[in-house]
């Protein structure tokens, strides 16, 4: 289901991108609008992973500096049936831990110090299944090519906004085949590519990056064999990240498999706009609620 539902989304995602390229620019926008799309993807494809374990401060570790993390890692590496990923360490006393990588060929895994100290053998091991899992079903891929789709409707809505401000909307596009209702028109659809698209485009990439969580959840369950480990990890998780914040650039927070930013400027029990809210607020958020992804955790035990 959430597989289908990814593929959905994709699909809505690629449309908001031509469509934006066609209202501001007409049919050359929407050449010019996969054209920075594929042009981001390749520089992320090959840059992506390297950005991330910068931005998070990461260090490679070998077997020596962790014999018993390593060692984690490869006993699910084994279950799950991929390559060993290179394993990091992040110093920081928030538990949490992300994976990055183009492929299972070329994939990483990092965790901190934190998580290392909070949680029991059983509960990292499903978390290392989880993150594992992110790597099996492609899911960096997946959402490096989301946000690079939202970040290429970005450019073309800062280029409706300077057409707005500095005139010419009613040329090259629908609609705008002169005449005052042609401007209007095209002015139009410029206030749509804008304001409306860049918004749309943010709730459709929240709603996969949510999705592809709970799929690495179920699977990383699967292939641990241990759902109640993994339930029992995000409760500490969420706890752990509420009263210790990580100090993280938000363009990574959605690599974690907690939201990092938690309990920054908020109380310890309220979530941020970035991940774990409800109502309105969970549509912008980069991750399910804690207490749902338990409780489908604690459902598959039950279902065994």
């Amino acid at each position: 289901m959430n597989t289908l539902k990814t593929f959905v989304l994709m699909l809505v995602m690629s449309a908001l991108l031509l469509l934006a390229g066609f209202l501001t620019f007409g049919v050359t926008g929407v050449i010019v609008a996969a054209g920075i799309a594929m042009a981001l993807n390749f520089f992320s494809y090959w840059n992506s992973d390297k950005i991330a374990l910068r931005m998070a401060h990461a260090r490679l570790i070998n077997y020596e500096d962790d014999k018993d993390l390593h060692q984690l890692v490869e006993e699910q590496v084994q279950r799950a049936g991929i390559p060993m990923p290179k394993v990091y360490i992040i110093e920081d006393d928030s538990p949490n831990a992300f994976a990055t990588g183009r492929n299972p060929a070329n994939a990483t895994i990092a965790v901190t110090t934190g998580i290392r100290r909070l949680l029991n053998r059983e509960e990292l091991g499903g978390v290392i299944a989880h993150e594992l899992a992110h790597v099996g079903n492609r899911d960096t891929l997946i959402m490096t090519m989301v946000a690079t789709m939202a970040m290429a409707i970005g450019f073309i809505a800062m280029a409706a906004q300077f057409a707005m401000w500095f005139g010419g909307f009613g040329r090259g596009r629908v609609g705008g085949g002169g005449g005052s209702s042609g401007m209007i028109v095209g002015l139009v659809g410029l206030l749509i590519v804008a304001i409306v698209l860049p918004l749309v485009a943010t709730l459709v990439r929240m709603s996969i990056s949510r999705a592809r969580e709970f799929q690495a959840d179920a699977t990383g369950a699967r292939t641990s064999g241990n759902p109640n480990a993994l339930a029992s990890a995000l409760e500490k998780l969420e706890m752990g990240t509420s009263r210790k914040a990580m100090e993280v650039n938000n363009a990574i927070a959605h690599l974690y498999i907690v939201n990092p930013l938690k309990g920054k400027h908020t109380g310890d029990h309220q979530v941020s706009a970035l991940g774990g809210g409800s109502g309105i607020s969970g549509l912008f958020s980069t991750h399910p609620p804690i207490a749902e992804r338990v409780r489908r955790l604690r459902d598959m035990r039950a279902d065994w």
